[in-house]
């Protein structure tokens, strides 16, 4: 691909996606939030509360693999449930493959299910938010799906019937937004969709689930919330509350991750850990785009399949030392909230990353240097690496990004 095929590609999935998550002027706040957020009570008993406030009498679980291996949350839920539960789908795949969501969404279709509940990271709630999109658009084949993505995004009804809760059990946030992503595995690309009525209605924040979580997924995902939080300080089109709350969310993360890493079970941690990522998501609410980590990370996991949360462990630390010089101000406030203000933000983030025991390099998860160019070309095309704080004028940058991760 020439280099004005690819500009004139990465300007208009920047314009596409903005538009289709309503980007708003600057100097104005406006977010999207959900109607409710439980996080001190047991899971079991908020639930039938929302259900009921619904009116939702056809419940379909979409659960990943985590859930699908813990027969004691599983038989929870159906008690719970009990009539009102009218089908499960469990072992959702990383990225949420686009055949994936559509043999959930068929299955949910035939249950003639009233309400989603996810149960699950961040690809499970993504799909969970994209079956909504095929019972409203009447998607019943992988091929269709391609049709609705952020770049197309076809008029949509304002209200939709079927709507969805979430009950995380990840650290990603994806039950916070009103988008997400799905894998068009036949190209290897990570399409974004997006609409407001894909928003989950509810969130129940109980740290017992969490539990089960492989503790790598758990502490990865803690990465991931923190990229939230750093690019949300980094990024231009900040605002101040979520400023504020991604500064909080920094201190809670950083010190609960450690906590947990070093006591798997101590569940106040895990609830500090779970309050860190919501408030990591206010700017994402109130449409604050990222940078070049994510955008980075969406390639590296649609091309790839490194997850999300790895991505960030990745790529954080090289995209803050190669933005340094554009926004130094922003980093050093980072630095002194990790700890040493003296010290880079992007060695802080480093170090965090190693004394979790997570990955640092992309060695580590089996990436090799001939796979840089194709990585390089779909991350140039993401929305959040054309609006990364130091423009990127081309994949070669990207692909010197990647050599110093490599």
């Amino acid at each position: 691909m020439g280099g004005l095929a690819r500009r004139e590609l990465a300007a208009f999935a920047r314009a596409s996606f903005l538009s289709i998550l309503a980007s708003v002027p600057a100097g104005i706040y406006r977010p999207t939030y959900l109607e409710s957020v439980s996080y001190l009570r047991p899971w079991e008993e908020v639930l039938v509360e929302e259900i009921t406030r619904l009116g939702a009498e056809s419940v379909f679980v979409v659960a990943g693999t985590t859930f699908a291996r813990n027969s004691a949350i599983e038989g929870q839920l159906v008690a719970t449930l009990g009539r009102r539960l009218a089908g499960f789908k469990t072992g959702v795949r990383d990225h949420a493959p686009r055949e994936d969501v559509v043999s959930i969404a068929n299955d949910a279709r035939e249950a003639q299910s009233d309400l989603i509940l996810a149960v699950g990271g961040g690809s499970v709630i993504d799909a969970a938010k994209i079956v909504l999109l095929c019972f409203v658009a009447d998607i019943r084949d992988s091929s269709q799906l391609g049709q609705f993505t952020a770049r197309r995004h076809p008029a949509l009804p304002t209200h939709w019937p079927v709507r969805m809760g979430a009950i995380p059990t990840t650290l990603s946030g994806a039950e916070y937004t009103d988008f997400g992503g799905s894998t068009d595995t036949q190209h290897k690309l990570k399409e974004a969709y997006g609409h407001p009525q894909m928003l989950p209605r509810f969130a129940l924040l109980d740290p017992s689930v969490t539990v089960y979580t492989p503790q790598r997924l758990w502490l990865s995902t803690g990465v991931r919330a923190i990229d939230h939080t750093i690019e949300t300080l980094c990024s231009p089109g900040t605002n101040p509350m979520a400023d504020a709350a991604a500064m909080h969310a920094l201190k809670l993360l950083t010190r609960s991750l450690v906590r947990t890493h070093e006591e798997p079970g101590d569940l106040e941690a895990r609830r500090q850990s779970m309050i860190g990522a919501w408030l990591a998501t206010v700017g994402l609410q109130s449409r604050v785009p990222m940078g070049a980590s994510h955008g980075i990370g969406h390639a590296l996991g649609g091309t790839a399949g490194v997850p999300h949360g790895i991505t960030s462990c990745l790529m954080l630390p090289h995209v803050l030392r190669w933005n340094m010089g554009v926004n130094e101000m922003q980093q050093r406030l980072i630095s002194g909230i990790l700890g040493d203000a003296s010290a880079e933000a992007a060695d802080q983030v480093a170090d965090l990353v190693a004394r979790l025991g997570l990955p640092r390099r992309l060695r580590d998860v089996g990436i090799q240097p001939e796979q840089f160019a194709q990585i390089a070309d779909v991350a140039f095309q993401d929305p959040w690496t054309q609006v990364n704080p130091r423009p990127i004028e081309s994949p070669n940058t990207i692909i010197q990004l990647l050599e110093m991760a490599w």
